[in-house]
């Protein structure tokens, strides 16, 4: 079975988002329990609420069935991003300055993977994440997945 394409998908209803004013924070083709899915996660000023989901499935859902750029039956779900979201984009890193992330590497950087810190600023393509004591710079070419890690209490 053929991938579609992400990034048409993106491009066929990024004018929906926009008319929505909602933000685009990850997309995912998957096959879970037998059966493919197509995860939207969305946001938007103030939050996305679960109303805003049904309503953006619907007004996704009728935008890809205009298309052909998903060449097998699939399940859509939209999603909010939760409070771990991931962050991919330069502007998710400059946006969430000052907010603790951790980041996995594609490959090991002085022997680590995994970094845990605070997201100090983004320079020339790497983000800078102060960890204690330590200040570490992690190009975004080498990142294969970062996410918000928020202090909780509970």
């Amino acid at each position: 079975m053929a991938i579609p394409d992400l990034s048409k998908i993106e491009a066929a209803v990024q004018g929906v988002l926009e008319q929505e004013s909602v933000e685009l924070v990850d997309l995912k083709f998957v096959q879970e329990h037998g059966r493919m899915v197509l995860r939207f996660f969305l946001d938007k000023t103030g939050g996305i609420t679960l109303d805003d989901c049904a309503y953006m499935s619907n007004r996704i859902g009728s935008m890809l069935d205009m298309t052909d750029l998903i060449p097998t039956a699939y399940t859509l779900e939209v999603s909010s991003p939760g409070v771990d979201r991931v962050l991919k984009r330069e502007k998710d890193f400059l946006r969430f300055v000052g907010h603790r992330a951790k980041v996995r590497l594609k490959a090991p950087l002085e022997g680590r993977r995994n970094f845990m810190g605070y997201v100090k600023t983004l320079e020339n393509g790497s983000v800078v994440l102060e960890a204690g004591e330590q200040t570490v710079t992690l190009p975004l070419t080498d990142i294969e997945e970062a996410r918000l890690s928020p202090d909780l209490e509970i």
